[in-house]
């Protein structure tokens, strides 16, 4: 196959400009870019004169190197500018061809900042995908990056990334591939797609040993559900080398899975069920389950249907409409709540489901109250009937105490949500704690308490799925945050009641979740008695809640605890080894010696950024605060007037810095014994500087502190 003239469609143009995305340059020779693994190179026709020596001898006594015609042609030339793509050229056979494609000249590129900038927000699409199982804001969100010749990576990514996890991610992809299918995604970029899956299978099985039979998989679903023609497999068997693992992977998805008897109804079912069934389906299932067990009132058979439904994720629904029909059919209340406390006690349905389908109905009960009046009063008896009976976790009822003041509707806080992880996946991006105080600020949700508990709930959730340098960063983010010590009880109440369902995704929740309590108390956002008041709302000594509880106990009650808790991510929210606790105080003392002697404000400012431990600057606060105070030097004040405005010490740091001092003036008074008069006025100059909040009391006794108290 040859090309024509040198020109292809404006689609394989933008192809060309992602080429160097698909090419490993370690394995490219610096004089041929052509794929030696690719039997459709496009070649030219073999000149007559080949044997001959002396035309060898002209053509290189001519400085000339002819290239083959196509362009993948002769030594000491660049090869066929397409083959790093995989063959795609235009073929005066296909069936689909169009002469008016042919209308650009072909320009080699290398990958373009545009398609650069897609890579990064089709990640951060994929795993925004993977949190919501929203389809129609995913399917938006790709939209509205106007780069349909790059969907081919969007399908990569996404296939790549839901290999690596477990099933749920795996038949979400299938879905959402099957959902966007010609609808947003053009068939051919689908079918791209997927050749840059079956040509990355070996990189892939580095990360992920199981990748052919998971890529495979993937491959007959994709043929099952129409988004990806059968002819797909031939031409990948006839191009594909025998001994490599894509060639593997097409003769398992042929062999293994399309060829097997009923191999659709197997195939869709792989990874959990028929997920052809759509939301409204499902639902559609339920209150029909639901209403034929209150004709029969057979029990038995209501649990089987669930178990048939294979959605446990989706059990939440199951709570949330059998206590809509208990409040509609009161007189069949007590036959709906034995149904659930059955439920229950088989495990059909787990406590975690439970309380989120309370939760669930407590957060739309307003809307309820529209055609049921008294929704309010029969939901608060039906939790208390169940409360009694055992299988409601008494903390469902945390949804029901704030709702009814903040009045928060569903879509806000589904949109907070979105939000909120794009912010949080910026930050592990860049580190910028200021932008996302900013961020925060900006949707004017800093100051709502169940916000900042949903927004802690899902920065700790993220960074448990991530290395250690993003949970540092999550610690440090969570002590830099300006939150009331209550809404960080509530958010890390919400993670303990969510536990059991991130344990799908997270094997060591349990690990990581005490240790981001026990962090959270080393670095003062927490007192140690708000753990006793999380440890109040799990009643069972078995729950993943108190295993939670009592593993951090242990950590904190450990010798050297703090300088442990400190470094066990690595320190500074990097990869190094954290500072010790004692060197760190010994640097800040000695920075401000050095600064107030007549050191360099920009040298004082380097060196407090190398500390890289942003949660600990309220030391600096300390220790420059009472240096003033001790010396009368006001160098130090300006140091800190200087530092604030450049916002390298935030105003909880600046706060938590004042307390520490309002904790030892009955110290310093030894040394110095106007201290309380001296540190009064610095009070007052620090609220007019906007430093501190106006009810900030320098009295000692029961101070709130940002984020922590006083003892």
């Amino acid at each position: 196959m040859e090309f024509s003239d040198g020109f292809v469609s404006a689609e394989h143009q933008e192809l060309l400009r992602s080429a160097a995305e698909s090419e490993d340059p370690l394995t490219v020779s610096p004089l041929e870019i052509t794929s030696p693994r690719s039997p459709r190179t496009p070649r030219g026709k073999q000149s007559s004169n080949r044997g001959s020596p002396t035309k060898h001898a002209r053509q290189s006594n001519s400085g000339k190197d002819s290239p083959k015609k196509g362009g993948s042609g002769g030594k000491g030339t660049w090869g066929g500018l397409l083959d790093s793509e995989g063959g795609y050229y235009v073929d005066l056979s296909d069936p689909n061809y169009d002469s008016s494609e042919e209308v650009c000249e072909i320009i080699p590129s290398i990958a373009s900042a545009d398609f650069e900038n897609f890579k990064k927000k089709a990640t951060v699409i994929v795993e925004e995908y993977f949190n919501t199982d929203d389809i129609l804001s995913t399917a938006n969100e790709l939209r509205d990056l106007s780069s349909p010749s790059f969907h081919y990576y969007f399908v990569k990514k996404l296939v790549s990334i839901s290999m690596d996890r477990h099933d749920k991610e795996k038949e979400m992809a299938a879905i959402l591939l099957s959902s966007l299918y010609a609808e947003v995604i053009n068939p051919t970029q689908v079918y791209r797609g997927f050749c840059k899956l079956v040509e990355s299978t070996d990189d892939l099985s580095v990360d992920i040993p199981d990748a052919v039979d998971v890529l495979a998989v993937f491959i007959a679903r994709a043929v099952v559900d129409d988004i990806l023609p059968p002819v797909f497999l031939t031409k990948q068997i006839d191009s594909l080398p025998k001994d490599s693992k894509g060639f593997e992977v097409i003769r398992r998805a042929q062999k293994s899975y399309l060829s097997a008897p009923l191999c659709a109804d197997i195939i869709l079912r792989k990874w959990g069920g028929s997920k052809n069934v759509t939301v409204e389906e499902v639902k559609a299932k339920i209150n029909n389950l639901l209403i034929e067990y209150v004709a029969s009132g057979d029990k038995a058979e209501a649990c089987r249907c669930i178990k048939d439904l294979k959605v446990p994720f989706f059990h939440h629904d199951i709570i949330k409409r059998a206590l809509i029909l208990a409040m509609e059919r009161q007189a069949n209340e007590g036959l709906i709540l034995d149904f659930l406390k059955v439920a229950s006690g088989e495990g059909v349905i787990n406590a975690s489901q439970i309380s989120k389908g309370f939760n669930r109905l407590i957060d739309t009960i307003d809307d309820l109250s529209l055609d049921i009046p008294t929704a309010r009063v029969l939901l608060k008896s039906l939790i208390s009937k169940a409360s009694s009976e055992g299988w409601l976790c008494a903390s469902s009822l945390q949804s029901l105490y704030f709702q009814p003041e903040k009045q928060i509707q569903d879509n806000t806080v589904r949109l907070f949500k979105i939000k909120a992880t794009t912010i949080i996946q910026e930050y592990f991006l860049t580190g910028d704690i200021i932008e996302v105080v900013s961020s925060l600020e900006s949707e004017n949700f800093s100051s709502s308490a169940p916000m900042n508990a949903i927004f802690i709930k899902k920065l700790i959730t993220l960074a448990m799925d991530r290395k250690n340098r993003e949970k540092e960063m999550a610690s440090i983010l969570l002590s830099s945050l300006c939150f009331p010590a209550e809404d960080v009880v509530t958010g890390f109440q919400l993670l303990i009641e969510s536990a059991e369902d991130t344990a799908l995704d997270i094997p060591a929740v349990i690990e990581d979740l005490s240790m981001f309590l026990a962090r959270a108390v080393v670095d003062e956002v927490l007192a140690p008695y708000h753990l006793e008041e999380i440890g109040n709302n799990c009643d069972d000594s078995d729950s993943v809640g108190s295993k939670v509880l009592h593993l951090a106990n242990s950590l904190l009650h450990a010798r050297l605890s703090g300088e442990r808790i400190l470094r066990c991510w690595g320190g500074g929210g990097s990869n190094k080894t954290g500072w010790e606790i004692d060197d760190v105080k010994d640097k800040i003392r000695k920075l401000l010696e050095e600064y107030e002697s007549g050191g360099d404000l920009r040298e004082a400012y380097l060196c407090i950024k190398e500390l890289g431990m942003p949660f600990f600057h309220h030391e600096i606060i300390k220790k420059a605060l009472v240096t003033v105070m001790e010396k009368k030097n006001e160098r130090l004040w300006g140091f800190l007037v200087e530092f604030y405005s450049v916002g390298l010490i935030t105003p909880d740091q600046m706060a938590k810095g004042f307390g520490r001092v309002a904790e030892c003036i009955d110290d310093l008074v030894l040394d110095v014994p106007d201290v309380e008069k001296q540190f009064e006025f610095y009070v007052e100059q620090a609220k007019k500087k906007g430093w501190l909040d106006p009810s900030f009391s320098t009295g000692r006794s029961g101070h709130e502190i940002g984020n922590g108290f006083c003892s």
